[in-house]
C-alpha cells in the first residue's frame, strides 16, 4: 500500500494494509498491494467503494459526515436494510463478472439469491476451501498480517502510535496474558467469502460482545486512525484446545457490517475449519491471539508481514503450527 504524506516533503511507501495514523494534515493511499500465497505472485487490490472511502475519510465535508452519521450503527442498519430487499438481487450478477468471482465455488447458484444480502454472507461448497493437514488454518479468506509477538506490534506501525492490545479486549489481565503471543490480522474485502471459521479445534466460549462504533475499517480508513480497529463494535470468543491453550478470536464490526452472526453452539466441542458465523454487507476484519509460547506462524506469513506486506490465503490454508 501506497502512503503519501501530502502536507510534508516527504513520500513514504509502506506495503501494509493496517497501518496507523500519520502525523500529517492529509494521508493518501494511492493502491494496495498484497502477496497471493495460492498464485506466488504480487497483487493490487480493486477497492470497492473507493470514491466514498477517499471522500469521507480525506475530505473535510467527508469526515463531518463521518462522524454524524457514517459510523453510527442506524446507517450500517438502513444500508443493510437495503441490501436485503428483493430488489438488490439485480445487483449480484453485475457485482460477480466486474469482481471476476467463480460461481462454481458457490453451494447455491447465483439466481437463488433473494438479496444481495443473501448472496454476500454466501455458503461454499466444502471442495472451494478444502482444510489443511496443519493444527491451525486462517479463519477467513483475506488479507493477513502476522506477528510473533504482540508488544513488537508497535514498532512496526508509525512513530507514536500504540497498538492497544487492553482495549482491543477490553479487559485489562487477558491483555496482559497475551501481551507476548502471536497475533494474526486478517482483513477482508467486500468481493471477499464473508463467513468465518475455526482455526483450530476446540470447545468454544460464548461469544462477547463489545459495542462501539462502526467506521471503515480497510486500508483508506485505517491510514487515518489505526485505532478503529479497537474501537469499533467487536465480538470476542476463547477457544480453549489442547495443543494451543485457548485462542482468542474477534471478528471486527465496519461501516455497513451492522451485523456479525454466531451460528456455533458454545461449549460444544468444533473441528478445525467449522464454520464459526459471518458478516453482513461490507468489508471488515478477524484477530486471532495465541498464548505466549503456544504457536509458530507460517514463515511466509511472518516473511511478508516484516516486510509489511499482506499475505492473501484463503481460509482452511495453513496459517501455524504447535512451538516445539
Amino acid at each position: 500500500m501506497i502512503i503519501r504524506r501530502e502536507s510534508g516533503r516527504v513520500s513514504t511507501i509502506f506495503a501494509l494494509g493496517f497501518i496507523a495514523a500519520l502525523p500529517f494534515t492529509a494521508v493518501t493511499v494511492d493502491s494496495i498491494r498484497y502477496y497471493n500465497r495460492h498464485t506466488g505472485t504480487h497483487e493490487t487490490e480493486e477497492i470497492y467503494g473507493e470514491g466514498f472511502l477517499r471522500w469521507a475519510y480525506g475530505n473535510p465535508l467527508g469526515n463531518l459526515s463521518l462522524h454524524a452519521f457514517v459510523k453510527r450503527p442506524a446507517f450500517s442498519k438502513w444500508y443493510g436494510w437495503r441490501m436485503s430487499k428483493p430488489e438488490s438481487a439485480q445487483r449480484v450478477l453485475p457485482f460477480i463478472a466486474k469482481y471476476g468471482l467463480d460461481p462454481d465455488d458457490f453451494a447455491e447458484t447465483p439466481c437463488t439469491f433473494r438479496s444481495f444480502n443473501e448472496f454476500f454472507f454466501r455458503k461454499l461448497k466444502t471442495a472451494a476451501r478444502p482444510i489443511d493437514a496443519a493444527p491451525v488454518v486462517f479463519p477467513a479468506d483475506g488479507r493477513h498480517l502476522g506477528f510473533a509477538n504482540v508488544s513488537a506490534i508497535d514498532s512496526f506501525f508509525v512513530k507514536g502510535q500504540r497498538f492497544d492490545l487492553a482495549a482491543l479486549l477490553d479487559d485489562d489481565a487477558l491483555a496482559a496474558k497475551y501481551a507476548k503471543g502471536s497475533l494474526v490480522l486478517s482483513r477482508l474485502c467486500p468481493v471477499d467469502y464473508h463467513r468465518f471459521h475455526f482455526p483450530a479445534a476446540g470447545v468454544p466460549s460464548e461469544t462477547r460482545l463489545i459495542n462501539g462504533p462502526l467506521f471503515s475499517v480497510s486500508p483508506i480508513a485505517l491510514a487515518q486512525n489505526l485505532s478503529y480497529l479497537w474501537t469499533n463494535k467487536r465480538t470476542l470468543t476463547e477457544l480453549k484446545t489442547d495443543d494451543f491453550g485457548t485462542i482468542l478470536l474477534l471478528e471486527i464490526g465496519a461501516t455497513c457490517v451492522g451485523t456479525i452472526q454466531q451460528t456455533f453452539k458454545p461449549g460444544i466441542p468444533v473441528e478445525k475449519g467449522a464454520e464459526k458465523g459471518y458478516f453482513a454487507f461490507g468489508g471488515s476484519s478477524t484477530i486471532t491471539i495465541f498464548e505466549p509460547g503456544h504457536a509458530t506462524l507460517a514463515d511466509d506469513l511472518l516473511e511478508n508481514s516484516a516486510k509489511q506486506t499482506e499475505l492473501y490465503a484463503r481460509v482452511g490454508s495453513a496459517m501455524a503450527t504447535s512451538r516445539a
